[in-house]
């Protein structure tokens, strides 16, 4: 592999050697993701797992320009801007985040840039901002928290306290968990973006007379919560997706997470040979397990090689069909996009368990099955 060091001080060009694509057209690759700051462990393994799928596919043709956004929506814009208007790429991936999102995607596709989202989903591009050019390849922002008010629901949980981040998608987040959620919501919060100290928030989970609490704090934020929570003694049992209870949150949490349930589209555990092969094989490159982002990252790259296999850059019409073809080998087993360019899917219910010295999650069911989200029926592509 060479690597080649420009712009930003984090911003690298991969050059990937090896085999060969069937197409003899080069591709370049935009790849703006969070490698610094409390968020970085997301978008180092989304741009691992891609990286990953790269370099096990041999291609010549993929020229990989990885920036890091450092989790703040200017930058993130500006480093858009280069990647279009100096670095000429085709193809766009890596946010993290929804409001970096929907700062960067919306000016992307309309200057006729592909953009393959490993991770965040906004309602808004789900919908009536669909586009043509947008291809979300984990899910959209609701899905695993539906996935929990539906699992909270026939867990027979009656009263439940909820609390997000106030951006985009932790508004996603509650709006979905109480689309499913049959029960009664005991209080709904927004914290800050960032938040470390919940104390207030534990405070009012304690006195609100609540079953069951859902939140959905990624990264820092959620380690910093889940630390406190069991700090407090609280007993009051814990619901999140997987963003709260994954492999590096894990980590940091220890015992406090030990038996909560967790909803994921993705999980080390799922028996199929790809998802296996990637596991074993993420190991041994990196020496630590995969995470869900880890697999979002190799899946996207395996669905841009997959496109690159029978269609040329240079024709965006097939080339976009291509992508919505899906016709890869995906962790999660059968792959398809729903009419507004999003994955129909299941997703599952995971417990945090010990394996040895390392926290984890093993599969416990299915939550809902062949799931689309609640806004392809808005988007007229």
């Amino acid at each position: 592999m060479k690597k080649t060091f420009m712009g930003l001080a984090a911003a690298a060009s991969f050059l990937l050697a090896g085999g060969s694509a069937s197409t003899a057209e080069p591709v370049k690759v935009g790849m703006i993701t969070t490698l610094s700051g409390g968020g970085a462990s997301l978008g180092i393994d989304v741009r691992d797992g891609f990286q990953l799928a790269l370099k096990q596919s041999g291609n010549t043709d993929i020229e990989l320009i990885v920036e890091d956004d450092a989790q703040k929506p200017d930058l993130a814009v500006q480093l858009a801007d280069k990647l279009i208007q100096s670095d000429k790429v085709d193809v766009m991936t890596g946010i993290i985040w929804s409001n970096l999102a929907m700062a960067v995607v919306p000016g992307a596709v309309a200057q006729d840039k592909i953009y393959l989202s490993p991770n965040a989903g906004p309602s808004a591009l789900a919908g009536a901002a669909c586009n043509a050019n947008y291809f979300n390849i984990a899910w959209q922002n609701d899905n695993l928290h539906e996935a929990m008010g539906a699992h909270a629901t026939s867990a027979d949980f009656k009263k439940s306290f909820i609390l997000a981040p106030n951006y985009p998608a932790g508004k996603d987040a509650l709006t979905g968990f109480k689309r499913f959620f049959k029960g009664e919501i005991a209080n709904e919060i927004y914290t800050q973006l960032g938040q470390t100290d919940y104390a207030a928030e534990i405070a009012e989970i304690r006195a609100s007379g609540a079953d069951s609490v859902f939140f959905f704090l990624p990264g820092g934020m959620g380690i910093a919560f889940m630390k406190q929570y069991a700090g407090a003694g609280v007993d009051i049992p814990l619901l999140g997706p997987a963003f709260s209870f994954d492999q590096n949150i894990l980590q940091a949490v220890g015992d406090a997470a030990l038996g909560v349930k967790n909803t994921s589209q993705w999980s080390k555990d799922i028996d199929n040979e790809t998802n296996k092969a990637f596991v074993e094989s993420y190991q041994a490159e990196y020496g630590r397990l995969p995470s869900l982002y880890s697999s979002q990252g190799f899946d996207t790259a395996n669905l841009l090689l997959s496109a690159m296999d029978v269609a040329s850059i240079s024709d965006k019409d097939a080339f976009r069909a291509a992508l919505k073809a899906a016709n890869f080998k995906s962790t999660r087993g059968d792959f398809q996009f729903g009419p507004n360019n999003h994955p129909i899917q299941d997703i599952y219910v995971r417990e945090v368990v010990k394996e040895g010295d390392v926290y984890t999650n093993k599969l416990v069911g299915v939550a809902l099955e062949d799931h689309a989200d609640a806004y392809a029926a808005d988007c007229k592509m």
